[in-house]
């Protein structure tokens, strides 16, 4: 085997194992979960970068929408009763939110790797909950579980 091949076939291992390692994880967007109504579950999730969430509507009237992400982070905003998955390969905190149910504090927060950005994603979240009447203290606790 020459020494390109080699190369190219350690190369194409590695980002092959790489990809491999990548976890899948869920996020149920509910009417009633272990946090009250109008939650997000889990609310909080610590992820590694190239991680995959999906977002799983129980009920056709939730959506999620990324409302605060590192720079160059992942984006999003799900229709109503949307499934949506995302790949987030940029560390730091993304925030997101049930659109129509923000007011009833239906928000969570992702960390991805090292939450370089987390006093942003503090700022951004004081501003939040002016717009929260109920559950006011579910963005400032899942915060407090950053590490």
């Amino acid at each position: 085997m020459s020494s390109i091949s080699l190369r190219s076939a350690i190369l194409a291992l590695t980002f092959a194992s790489t990809s491999a390692l990548a976890a899948n994880h869920q996020i149920q967007m509910l009417n009633q979960g272990k946090d009250g109504m109008m939650a997000f579950e889990p609310a909080f999730l610590a992820v590694a970068p190239g991680d995959t969430i999906t977002f799983l509507p129980t009920d056709m009237a939730h959506n999620t929408h990324s409302v605060f992400s590192p720079v160059n982070g992942t984006s999003w905003n799900g229709s109503m009763g949307e499934k949506v998955t995302v790949t987030l390969d940029e560390e730091g905190i993304y925030l997101y939110q049930c659109d129509p149910h923000l007011a009833l504090g239906m928000v969570g927060v992702i960390q991805v790797g090292n939450a370089g950005n987390l006093e942003g994603a503090k700022q951004h979240a004081q501003a939040m909950s002016e717009h929260i009447a109920v559950n006011k203290t579910r963005l400032e606790q899942y915060l407090n579980q950053v590490n």
